[in-house]
């Protein structure tokens, strides 16, 4: 696996976590300068539509690309306190 996409909430917001060094070097390739500690420590948060074109250029250019959720069904409902 090269990145690795994890849902992170009800908005289908993605935590973006490069697996491999060639999956550094691809997002290194796509986003500024800046932004490469924030890759590195797999602090980057990207919306579903983003994530879509995300998967869809990687996985063009060959790389292994995994999506996997970390909510659970008790975080989709509203909670009734």
């Amino acid at each position: 696996m090269d990145i690795c996409l994890i849902t992170i909430d009800n908005n289908l917001n993605k935590s973006l976590q490069p697996k491999s060094a060639i999956g550094m070097l691809w997002l290194q390739t796509h986003f500024d300068n800046d932004q490469w500690e924030a890759l590195s420590n797999s602090t980057v948060v990207i919306s579903e539509e983003n994530s879509q074109l995300l998967i869809e250029d990687a996985t063009n250019a060959g790389l292994d690309i995994k999506c996997f959720s970390d909510i659970s069904i008790f975080d989709v409902f509203p909670k009734n306190n």
